[in-house]
């Protein structure tokens, strides 16, 4: 399954042009991958201010879009609000993320099923090597653009994913004497529309919500969590099963997945917010405390992201399950590629997200996919080969899952370098041999059948 053949290349070729006829018919507003001129006009300084100490704080303002019908400009009034969690912070993006809630009657076609829209910004001014502190965003206009590929490239290879736009916004802030300023922005639907799209009954809160074995299709579960892989986004939660708690707790099952409900049959899954992505800010600022770049052959961090998140899926799904994951995956590997030669993105960006695809293509192919894996539960990690100490701190031993690039052997011992894909040692537990460095495990704990049977 690893090869394309030349009949799911053609396949691939047919999904292309229906999913680009898709694209260009019809005239709403993400009919078009093409960016969008606009001008928003709003007491935008007053509204950051306030909306530090009320975030339902909203403000009047316009929205100036181009007018298919006349050629020249015409407004709507909109209702702008701040939106957005980590991103609103002052230490984040000094221009927030906005919501624009749309009002009365004479919506132009291109807007005339939009109630509301969600806004991605440029969030700052800062260079590409600047990032911000605390979570490593690429705070300036090349963010929102890369993001938008994100969502066209999910589509591309149809994972369920909000739907996007590039624009092009002219921000007027109302007060007197401001100063327009024009950046590269991002237009989102909301989730009213995304409910009509999916002819979903409703979005199941956090707080409703329960694992996705309750909830999902296994297959769908599988094909979100390869896609979180390739595009190398770990700003993403969803507890799998009960008592999951990898990048989850009790309190929080969901996060940044919208978990559609339907009439009958099981709920959808689908992807949103990808400012944190690999294939946006190209590098996560927490690396080096969960992995070191040892393990993946192309000794790359994009490499070993994507690795990681791809390899825990052995541990979720049956292999029934994976190998249908991957071959939908690899039908579309065309479509995949395509999408981005045709995508207008910087140079860097670009490349980053070549370097993502060519990463993920590479891990699930099935030799690299179905690598050494540690298959019994608990193993001990040591330190030496002769077990007189253990590597990591007393009762954290290895989870079954874990790959491993066996180094040496030594009697029954093997010393292997291991990638923690299960965050078993990620902050504040720590074990700098795992991370680092190689340990010795029992060699009988390593193989390959895993998950079990074909």
């Amino acid at each position: 399954m690893g090869t394309m053949t030349p009949a799911r290349a053609l396949a691939a070729l047919t999904t292309l042009a229906m999913a680009t006829a898709v694209a260009a018919s019809g005239d709403g507003l993400f009919a078009s991958y093409r960016p969008l001129e606009l001008t928003l006009r709003a007491p935008l300084e007053a509204l950051f201010e306030s909306a530090r100490r009320d975030d339902k704080f909203t403000v009047g303002g316009t929205l100036e879009y181009p007018d298919s019908e006349t050629s020249k400009s015409a407004a709507l009034e909109v209702k702008v609000s701040v939106r957005g969690h980590t991103s609103r912070r002052d230490s984040e993006c000094s221009f927030p993320k906005l919501k624009l809630k749309f009002g009365g009657d004479g919506h132009a076609t291109m807007f005339e099923d939009v109630g509301s829209l969600r806004l991605g910004t440029h969030c700052g001014e800062q260079a590409d090597d600047n990032p911000t502190k605390e979570f490593g965003r690429l705070a300036n206009e090349k963010s929102p653009i890369r993001e938008a590929f994100v969502y066209r490239l999910l589509d591309a290879v149809e994972v369920p994913a909000l739907k996007a736009r590039p624009a092009r916004i002219t921000y007027v802030d109302t007060r007197p004497g401001a100063t327009p300023l024009t950046r590269n922005a991002l237009l989102l639907e909301d989730e009213e529309a995304l409910q009509q799209r999916l002819k979903a009954t409703a979005v199941i809160s956090p707080g409703e919500f329960t694992s996705a074995r309750d909830r999902f299709q296994p297959a769908a579960t599988a094909r979100l969590a390869l896609a979180e892989a390739m595009v190398g986004n770990f700003d993403w939660c969803l507890r799998m099963f009960s008592d999951d708690s990898y990048r989850c707790d009790a309190k929080l099952p969901l996060w940044n997945i919208i978990a559609l409900e339907h009439a009958e049959g099981p709920a959808t899954p689908v992807l949103t917010d990808f400012d944190l992505a690999g294939m946006v800010v190209g590098s996560h600022n927490w690396f080096g405390t969960v992995y070191g770049n040892r393990f993946a052959e192309s000794g790359s961090s994009v490499g070993t992201e994507v690795l990681s998140q791809v390899q825990r899926t052995r541990s979720l799904f049956s292999r029934a399950v994976l190998d249908e994951a991957r071959a939908h995956f690899l039908s579309r590997r065309d479509h995949a590629y395509n999408t981005l030669a045709q995508a207008e993105l910087d140079a860097r960006g670009r490349d980053l997200a070549r370097r993502h695809l060519d990463a993920f293509y590479a891990a699930i192919a099935d030799a690299a996919f179905y690598r050494p894996v540690i298959v019994r539960p608990d193993t001990v990690v040591y330190a030496s080969a002769d077990r007189s100490l253990v590597a990591c701190a007393a009762g954290e031993a290895a989870p079954a899952g874990t790959p491993v690039n066996i180094v040496a052997t030594d009697g029954d011992m093997a010393q292997v370098a291991m990638l923690d894909v299960h965050w078993r040692w990620a902050p504040p537990r720590d074990c700098p041999a795992v991370r680092n460095g190689t340990v010795w495990i029992a060699k009988d704990a390593v193989g390959t059948d895993y998950p079990v049977g074909r």
